[in-house]
């Protein structure tokens, strides 16, 4: 090989522009380059890595090639963890066995790859490239998981392995990169991302155990722009105004149209696949979520804000109690017609005590308090007394006596208590500040997935969700006799 040539071979990022064919959105045969979100990703990567974008920015590929390259350059161990088998298996055989199958003769010759049918790629150097859907054991340079938001939302246990095992395989000076639309406001994903976001904003300096957020945006693609063929709907031109003045994203026509194109298709998942900011990613509800619909109406109709001061008016208490686990409070004021949903609150491992000093902490003026069923069966810690007697004898706090009467929440089959939520959801109005963590469970409260069928099973997933969501389910059930009549919208504080 010729000297001139060996120097080009020596720049990692001639390698990656130059070597490596990829295939276009119409399956033609194209020699790889980075876009400029490519690029800057490359250049800004961080030992963590956290992109969040929109779809078909080509973020997949761009990490196939950088870990082909290292593996085959620089004797590099790399994994990427993909969100199913399938996809995997596409990934090994669409993206990295076609771009090392199409390097020249002469550069695989110099370093031949092995056992490249059992989607792993074993360089005679020591590099190597493996993917699959999880990854425990041995020392890794590069990782990169694909999908993780959907990874999280769906295979929670899967989630957990990857953050135990595979992270752990990547020393402090190598490279993690986790790359996903959003699916949903909960799980490892959301909380990176929020995380890594917060510090962004605040100039933090990052350390190698650190997430670097990346987020690209669909507006910065110059692909997704079309000509306009029918005004725009007045929702839209208000969304679009709204985004230039709140964020300073001005759109022109052309990117306008093709929004509202996509939009048609994509309906309530636009947001989710197509972000105009970070934030609008994470709104979207996780998929087999139970209360999608409802959610997507609250937040359009702004009832997730600043609520009206209603201090005057007295304060019920729903609780879903546990004893191994989570205990749940939701602080609820009946306004007319409407529940306002004030507070929220949630701890586990502490006793009676601990959550009736809450409530007398908080200071408000209550009307009534419910607890689940089994109030009456378990204690806490008392062999004799259910915790029912135990609140209503009370005990000694700040000095005074403090004493709590529960009524029992009826006992309803949990499809039919679901139900009762989604039919007072409308009436709700909740204060976004106090009960961001009662939000979070009641969004991300799904069905539970069944890997083998590969469909939703007809029963809710038991997760962190879980308590806040029982503790609401039993709230709908006791206002279910209540006359059902048509909310107004209420009037948020500003």
């Amino acid at each position: 090989m010729k000297p001139e040539h060996l120097a080009l071979l020596r720049d990692k990022l001639w390698r990656l522009n130059n070597l490596y064919w990829i295939t276009d959105k119409e399956g033609k045969p194209v020699r790889f380059k980075m876009t400029p979100e490519q690029l800057e990703y490359f250049e800004g990567m961080h030992t963590r890595n956290l992109i969040l974008k929109a779809r078909q920015l080509g973020f997949t590929t761009e990490v196939c090639i950088i870990q082909l390259d290292a593996a085959l350059f620089e004797a590099a161990k790399c994994a990427l963890i993909a969100h199913t088998l399938n996809d995997a298996k596409r990934l090994f055989r669409e993206k990295i066995k076609y771009a090392y199958d199409r390097l020249p003769d002469e550069i695989k010759a110099a370093n031949p790859a092995s056992n490249d049918a059992a989607g792993e790629l074993v360089f005679s150097k020591g590099g190597s490239l493996y993917i699959s859907t999880s990854f425990r054991g041995g020392t890794l340079r590069y990782l990169h998981v694909s999908e993780f938001g959907k990874i999280c939302a769906k295979f929670p246990d899967k989630a957990r392995e990857i953050v135990t095992g595979a992270f752990e395989a990547v020393s402090t000076d190598c490279f993690t990169t986790i790359e996903s639309t959003a699916e949903g406001r909960a799980g490892y994903f959301f909380d990176y991302c929020n995380t890594a976001e917060k510090a962004q904003m605040q100039g933090k300096r990052l350390s190698n155990l650190d997430w670097k957020f990346f987020f690209f945006s669909w507006w910065k693609n110059p692909l997704y722009a079309i000509d306009p063929v029918e005004p725009l709907p007045q929702r839209l031109s208000d969304y679009f105004a709204e985004i230039e003045a709140k964020h300073g994203i001005s759109l022109n026509e052309r990117q306008r149209a093709w929004y509202y194109a996509k939009e048609k298709t994509l309906g309530y998942d636009m947001k989710r696949e197509y972000p105009t900011i970070p934030a609008e990613a994470f709104q979207q509800s996780v998929e087999g979520a139970y209360y999608a619909k409802q959610f997507r109406s609250l937040y359009q109709n702004k009832r997730i804000g600043e609520l009206p001061n209603n201090s005057h008016l007295p304060v019920m208490t729903i609780w879903d109690i546990g004893v191994s686990d989570s205990t749940a409070i939701w602080f609820v004021r009946v306004v007319g017609e409407e529940y306002h949903i004030i507070d929220y609150y949630e701890n586990s491992g502490e006793g009676l005590r601990h959550y009736m000093k809450v409530l007398k902490d908080k200071g408000y003026e209550y009307s009534e308090h419910w607890g689940p069923h089994d109030i009456d069966n378990r204690e806490f810690g008392s062999d004799a007394k259910t915790r029912r007697e135990l609140a209503k004898e009370g005990y000694e706090i700040d000095g005074e006596n403090y004493t709590l009467t529960f009524k029992v929440v009826p006992k309803i089959g949990v499809a039919d208590g679901i139900e009762q939520v989604r039919e007072i959801l409308p009436k709700c109005a909740f204060d976004e500040q106090k009960c961001s963590d009662g939000v979070l469970s009641l969004e991300g409260y799904r069905k539970e997935w069944d890997d083998k069928r590969g469909c939703w099973k007809d029963k809710p997933l038991h997760d962190h969700t879980s308590h806040g969501a029982d503790a609401f389910r039993y709230f709908a059930v006791t206002r279910a006799k209540r006359k059902v009549v048509t909310s107004v919208p209420v009037s948020f504080r500003r």
